[in-house]
């Protein structure tokens, strides 16, 4: 098992290996105490985890409820959020109990604006079960859910007391769900670890690979959060260097909403990803085989690297995007791999990149 610590302003400790869905309770009261913990989770994941997180918690002395909403993106949204905090006050809890959120990237987000809200704050612990939820939306403390402007639109900074990222849970995954998760592995090598990037060229991080060696998995996921943590630390509230993050998610974030949600996160980062490189190369920004490296990576890992999504309507929808401010938008620029910058962009030239990013002939 790893252990990585997050030091932010209220630190606490991240967990990486298997067979913890077990120690849920234990890690719970641990850093939490409390007597009475709600389980988030939705239809995929409560079937699978919920009773062994609820007999753990329960042996750990917690009197536990569940609270189960459909899976999918489109549920992201105020009324499943509004029914976890009447459903947390029916069941009179305080704000010295716990919030443990189960699932993916949906079920951490709207679980922990909850926690974040009730009561103006109470206990929340990350249980992530999918590749994209472990190595980037279980840990920094963003809570959100979507409005029909756009998407993360009202949220809070909320860090969780503990995040459990149980590896074996990845198993239950299918081969594209896997792959959606290594867009954001592969954002955190362009942004960070050139080393990282060179080692998923020669052996992409897949499904088969997590079946033959477990052990490098639980590496790789460990190797993506200490990426993570380390912007966070530095800047916890994204005033500047943890805009890095958002690599490939102004025009990711766009695709997603012009998709319908059709296409996971992961999947739209990588398109944003490559959209923005391509637009990079054109302004001189970075060297052509910079875009191609990390067109072929996020293709040799199963994502989709072209949209049907028009330029005029992905920019329509990236005016809404969190980084915009007034006439301009903040982009991360890969400048090589491993290394990417902030500029501060004008809306025009916002525009024609993404023309020219997401131009067909190039897909």
């Amino acid at each position: 098992m790893y252990t990585l610590e997050i030091d932010t302003a209220q630190p606490y400790k991240v967990h990486i290996g298997t067979h913890l869905l077990e120690q849920v309770g234990e890690l719970t009261r641990s850093t939490c105490g409390g007597d009475r913990a709600v389980i988030v989770t939705d239809t995929n994941v409560g079937p699978l985890y919920a009773v062994p997180v609820r007999v753990s918690l329960e042996d750990a002395g917690y009197t536990v409820d569940v609270f189960t909403f459909d899976a999918g993106e489109e549920h992201k949204r105020a009324d499943t959020f509004l029914a976890i905090l009447e459903f947390m006050a029916t069941h009179e809890f305080t704000r010295s109990d716990c919030v443990i959120a189960l699932g993916g990237g949906v079920v951490g987000d709207v679980a922990g604006f909850a926690a974040a809200t009730y009561m103006r704050g109470c206990n929340f612990v990350q249980v992530p079960t999918s590749l994209l939820a472990m190595v980037d939306s279980s840990v920094g403390g963003k809570t959100a859910i979507d409005l029909e402007a756009g998407k993360n639109l009202a949220g809070a900074f909320w860090q969780p007391k503990v995040v459990i990222a149980d590896v074996g849970c990845l198993a239950t995954l299918d081969p594209a769900q896997f792959a959606d998760g290594c867009g954001e592995v592969i954002k955190h090598a362009v942004i960070a670890d050139a080393e990282l990037f060179e080692e998923l060229e020669r052996t992409p991080l897949t499904l088969d690979l997590l079946m033959h060696d477990v052990s490098r998995v639980e590496l790789l996921v460990a190797r993506n959060i200490d990426i993570k943590r380390a912007v966070v630390v530095s800047d916890e509230r994204e005033a500047s260097a943890r805009k890095l993050l958002n690599f490939g998610h102004s025009i990711g974030h766009a695709v997603e909403a012009c998709e319908n949600y059709r296409l996971g996160h992961g999947t739209c980062v990588a398109i944003g990803m490559v959209a923005i490189a391509r637009a990079a190369v054109d302004y001189g920004a970075c060297d052509a085989s910079i875009s191609g490296r990390i067109e072929r990576l996020c293709r040799a890992h199963g994502l989709s690297t072209a949209s049907t999504c028009s330029a005029d309507d992905a920019f329509a929808a990236a005016l809404h995007d969190k980084k915009r401010s007034g006439d301009t938008i903040d982009l991360v620029i890969p400048r090589a791999i491993g290394s990417c910058s902030i500029a501060t962009t004008d809306l025009a030239t916002f525009k024609t990149m993404i023309e020219v990013g997401l131009a067909p002939e190039r897909q």
